[in-house]
């Protein structure tokens, strides 16, 4: 079996993301890209994206630079993949970084690759006929918690009207981030209040403060300590994503468990995050982190420092379904974020969207993925 293309499509939503006035949901993403590989056997596989995917889209489309064997690095991504066998995923993940080494490393190149390393993955499925988890390794679970992940709505009042919105979907966790959070502190601890008040002692809270309201670290202690009585299951993205030291200052002096990662990239990234940042919980994204070939280190190395991996999967139930196949992989599992966004881009890329029950996602037991494509969703929102 052989590659045949690599193309990467830019999809776009018909409203822009938006922060709710009220209790009502926000759109979701605005723009997202859509990653096929193709082989000569048939099969097909997919990936979406997280990223400024017309940017994605030059890394992938890109030309070749060089003849000489051996002198990959300013490569195009398809480039690099054309007439290779798809089954190789891990050879091919590192030649696509080396053969991008002078562009990227890090950022949209790293999240290209990460998406075609999951559809490489999603093709090995297929062709063995096995869901994803079981070529990673095993399955230890059969079903994943899910929480609500939605952002911070600008009054205690909406704060509650969604929390029972989430609880009437039979959601048992629920995690607020962004939006108003920040701006103001005393707001901050009443709207975190109002949603522990709704959410009553029997379901999880997460935080997620939002890194774009710059702090230090002592400045991350002190929100942190404003609502530990309020008992989060962690609090989230509280420095910028490369103040490792900084993460372990707030780490260190609070009992909260604190979580970072959706920004982090390949296994010596996550190596720094862990060893250096000491942070309680993981969020590797798949889209962003290296694919599944990397997050499989990263369980490996999270199992070994006793840290909890929690997935990032905000933007569609694409990402959703890949972040239930790495969980089911982990011998321990808390969550799955569930996206509660209605936009197109979020819930209509595939033709069943997942459901959940009792509070809980099925890990999906089909071959690859699991879910079914739409591709006429794609081609509606296509815009190159």
């Amino acid at each position: 079996m052989k590659i045949t293309a690599v193309e990467l499509l830019v999809l776009k939503s018909e409203g822009l993301y938006n922060n709710p006035e009220g209790s009502e949901e926000p759109l979701g993403p605005s723009y997202m890209g859509i990653v096929r590989v193709h082989t000569d056997a048939g099969i097909t596989g997919y990936s979406d994206m997280e990223t400024c995917a017309s940017v994605a889209k030059a890394c992938v489309d890109a030309p070749r630079w060089s003849q000489e064997e051996g002198m990959e690095c300013f490569d195009g991504l398809a480039t690099l993949l054309v007439g290779e066998n798809p089954l190789e995923v891990e050879r091919l993940w590192y030649r696509m970084y080396r053969g991008s080494i002078y562009y990227g490393r890090r950022g949209v190149a790293i999240q290209a690759i990460s998406a075609i390393d999951i559809a490489l993955w999603d093709i090995c499925g297929k062709f063995y006929g096995q869901p994803i988890h079981i070529l990673l390794g095993g399955k230890w679970r059969d079903k994943v918690r899910a929480y609500a992940s939605t952002l911070f709505r600008p009054t205690p009042e909406a704060m509650r009207e969604a929390v029972k919105v989430y609880l009437d979907e039979g959601f048992t966790a629920v995690k607020f981030g962004w939006g108003v959070f920040g701006k103001d502190r005393r707001l901050d601890v009443r709207l975190v209040e109002a949603a522990r008040q709704a959410l009553g002692t029997e379901n999880d809270l997460l935080v997620d403060t939002g890194w774009f309201r710059e702090r230090t670290a002592k400045e991350a202690i002190q929100v942190v300590r404003s609502m530990e009585q309020f008992e989060p299951f962690l609090v989230e993205e509280l420095l910028h994503p490369e103040d490792y030291d900084g993460y372990r200052r707030v780490a260190d002096a609070v009992d909260v468990r604190i979580a970072c990662g959706e920004q982090e990239a390949t296994e010596w990234g996550f190596q720094q995050l862990i060893e250096r940042g000491g942070v309680d919980v993981v969020q590797p994204d798949l889209t962003r982190c290296g694919g599944f070939t990397v997050a499989r280190k990263i369980v490996h190395m999270a199992e070994r420092a006793n840290r909890l991996v929690v997935p990032h999967s905000w933007s569609s139930d694409l990402l959703t379904a890949a972040s239930l196949h790495l969980t089911a992989f982990q011998r321990r599992a808390e969550f799955v974020e569930f996206s509660t966004s209605h936009g197109p881009l979020s819930r209509d890329l595939v033709k069943e969207p997942l459901r959940m029950v009792d509070g809980y996602l099925p890990v999906p037991a089909g071959p690859g993925l699991g879910v079914e494509v739409n591709d006429a969703v794609i081609e509606r929102h296509r815009i190159a």
